[in-house]
Parts: C-alpha cells; sequence; structure tokens
C-alpha cells in the first residue's frame, strides 16, 4: 500500500470543509480512506473502464463491482481498508486489491447477491438482454435467462422472501419476475408499466419482506406493484420531469428515486405523496448510482461533475460531497465532466455511529470513504 499523498494531490482539509453543505446540519465527518486505480498516475476518464454498479454481499465482507470492461471484480472489504491509521489515504491499483475477477460476455448494468446462497450465488443484467447467476466457488455461470429479447437488462433484484423471486427490468419496457428454481427461469409475471413500452430502467423489492416492488422507468414515472397481484401498480410516484433511473427503499413507509432532471425525491409508499426533493448534484443524461444508508438515514449518488453526495433524509440540500479523482492544490476538489463523472455508489449496511460509502467512477476508479457521527454538542 502507498500513502496517496505521494502521487494525488488530495483537497486539504479545508477545502473539503468547503464542499460542504451551507446548512450546517452535517451530523457527520467523512473521510476518503482508499483509492482504487485502474492506471496509477493516469489523468482523465476513460469510457471503456465506467463502473456501474457497486454491490456488498449479505455479509458485509465482499465487494463486487462491474460495468463496461466486461468484468466482474470480487474485494475482500478489509482489504480496501487502510493498514496505517495514520496516513492521508492508502492508493492501490485493481490488480492487486482484487480477490479475483470473472470475465463476462457483455457489459454489465447491474449485479445482486441471490438470497439464502450464503454469499456463493451473484446474479447480473448485461447490455445484451441476459439475466446470468455465477456460482462465486466454481466462478462458473449457472443459470442464464434470455427473455428479454436481447434489449439492455438494467436492473436486476430478488425478493426477500420464501421462495425467493427473481426480477429484472429492461428496454424492451417491461419488468418480468421468473422462478431461480426452474432452469429455464419460469417466468410467473410480466408486465409493462407505460403504455408507451418505455424502458424499465430499475426494480427493487421490499427489503423488509413486504409484499411491494418498486420499479422506475423512462416515463418519468415510479410505480409500485403488489407481487401477490402483478396486473396494475397499486402505487404512482409522478413528479420527475426525466427518466427515473433509479428507486430505493429507505424504510418500510418510504422510497427514494433517482432522475435525469437532476434530483432526488423521498414518497411516501402509503399514498404516493411525495415528502420531499433533494437537490445539489448534476444528472442530466447519465446513470449515477443510487444507495442508501438505512441505519443512518443517509442517501448517497454520483454526480455528473464528477463528485460524490450525500444527502441526509430529513433535508433537501446535500450535507457533504467530494471531488473524485486527482484535483489541484487548492482547489475545491470537484473536475468538470469532460474529466469523467461518478457513475456508482453503495453504502455497507452496518453500523449506526461509523459508515462506510464506496463510489465508482467512469475512469474505473473506486474512492472509499469513512464517516463518523460527531460527538454530540451540549450549550450550556
Amino acid at each position: 500500500m502507498k500513502n496517496v499523498s505521494s502521487q494525488f494531490n488530495f483537497p486539504t482539509q479545508e477545502a473539503n470543509e468547503k464542499e460542504r453543505s451551507s446548512s450546517g446540519t452535517c451530523e457527520w465527518d467523512f473521510n476518503l480512506s482508499t483509492v482504487v486505480s485502474s492506471s496509477v498516475g493516469s489523468t482523465g476518464g476513460a469510457v471503456s473502464n465506467t463502473i456501474g454498479v457497486i454491490e456488498f454481499d449479505p455479509s458485509n465482507a465482499v465487494v463486487a463491482t462491474g460495468g463496461i470492461a466486461r468484468k466482474i471484480r470480487v474485494y475482500s472489504f478489509n482489504s480496501l481498508l487502510p493498514s496505517d491509521q495514520f496516513c492521508q489515504a492508502n492508493l492501490l491499483d485493481h490488480v492487486t486489491a482484487c480477490a479475483y475477477t470473472l470475465c463476462t460476455p457483455a457489459k454489465l448494468s447491474s449485479l445482486r447477491w441471490r438470497p439464502g446462497s450464503d454469499g456463493r450465488v451473484l446474479c447480473s443484467g448485461d447490455y445484451d438482454g441476459v439475466v446470468t447467476e455465477y456460482d462465486l466457488e466454481t466462478r462458473l455461470p449457472i443459470f442464464e435467462r434470455d427473455e428479454h429479447g436481447g434489449r439492455r437488462v438494467w436492473s436486476v433484484d430478488y425478493s426477500h422472501s420464501d421462495p425467493v423471486l427473481g426480477a429484472s427490468g429492461s428496454d424492451d419496457g417491461t419488468l418480468q419476475m421468473w422462478d431461480p428454481r426452474c432452469d429455464s427461469g419460469e417466468c410467473v409475471a410480466s408486465v409493462q408499466p407505460s403504455e408507451a413500452r418505455n424502458p424499465v430502467c430499475c426494480v427493487e423489492f421490499d427489503p423488509f419482506g413486504g409484499a411491494l416492488v418498486a420499479v422506475g422507468c423512462a416515463d418519468r414515472r415510479a410505480y409500485g406493484y403488489d407481487v401477490r397481484k402483478m396486473v396494475d401498480p397499486v402505487l404512482v410516484f409522478d413528479g420527475h420531469r426525466k427518466t427515473v433511473t433509479y428507486v430505493r427503499f429507505i424504510d418500510r413507509c418510504t422510497v427514494v428515486t433517482a432522475g435525469t432532471d437532476g434530483c432526488l425525491k423521498l414518497w411516501d409508499t402509503e399514498d404516493s405523496r411525495e415528502i420531499r426533493t433533494y437537490k445539489g448534484h448534476t444528472n442530466n443524461r447519465s446513470f449515477v448510482g443510487l444507495s442508501v444508508w438505512r441505519n443512518g438515514g443517509l442517501i448517497g449518488c454520483g454526480s455528473e461533475d464528477n463528485r460524490v453526495y450525500v444527502y441526509d433524509k430529513r433535508w433537501g440540500e446535500p450535507i457533504w460531497l467530494h471531488g473524485f479523482g486527482a484535483v489541484g492544490e487548492g482547489s475545491s476538489g470537484g473536475c468538470d465532466e469532460e474529466h469523467g463523472f461518478v457513475s456508482s455508489v453503495c453504502w455497507r449496511q452496518v453500523g449506526e455511529e461509523q459508515c462506510t460509502l464506496i463510489a465508482g467512477g467512469s475512469d474505473g476508479d473506486l474512492q472509499v470513504f469513512l464517516g463518523r457521527r460527531k460527538p454530540l454538542m451540549l450549550d450550556y
């Protein structure tokens, strides 16, 4: 491991403080812990390296990434942590940091660990419209489903019920639910949320075990379906002005959506009511990632201004942001879009007083941020 300060000019603590929201409501201190780079010392973005998805396994001990490079990289989370707590940040490269790599036949848009597999089975959705499950012990594909007519699969997920059901959303305008126990992935339900057959960009089952599955579409809306009766949506979340790219459950009563209108929105799952809008990041055309840390009520997303943003679900402005990649001394830590963008984010779902956020960029780099809740200051 190397000290990043010998290779890159990272923002000073003062510069990072300038990046925090002017609202003064941030209860957290975040620090850059580790950078995993595709090519140490290079500058600029490389589209072929874009990291489109980051996923922790159910134990939160293993991290998998996928994207344009047609590779699934698997890391031990501990290997991404700094060995020297006093260094500014660690600089690693993917070759040495990665435990192993799986080559895939197509570009990847989505990854999800299959529940009940003890972290052994990882599912991918790809640009060729194929859903594939990989056995990570043998490192071989064990299941394949090609039912979207060759149209890109944007998102895959699994239910948290027994038996487990899989779901995939695609450019063909459908959400399909299937039984992964069947060799052919028998379709148990298929819906077309948009009358115009607009692409289905994201899907997520209720992680708390409820009957709701949430879907985001290019028709500017998100929908909620009851998995017990997949006919018409029971909820319609209408408020974005452009494509809904992500939908995530924060708790049993609320979901957050992201759109290419440059905002996030929080919704009530009882009545489809919009609760709050979050603005600050830049998102006009790309998938920039969305993840929620449920224990702390924090929302993370990427941005086309090459920064990673964190929102507290209680406030509409970001509480923290950080520029990606190498930056010049005295800069604010941000880069304009010609140098790339932050394309994926993922929270580690553990802890209450400390948190971990991993972000991936269009240049293929990973950055690991560690957060700690500030001590409560009492007024006397």
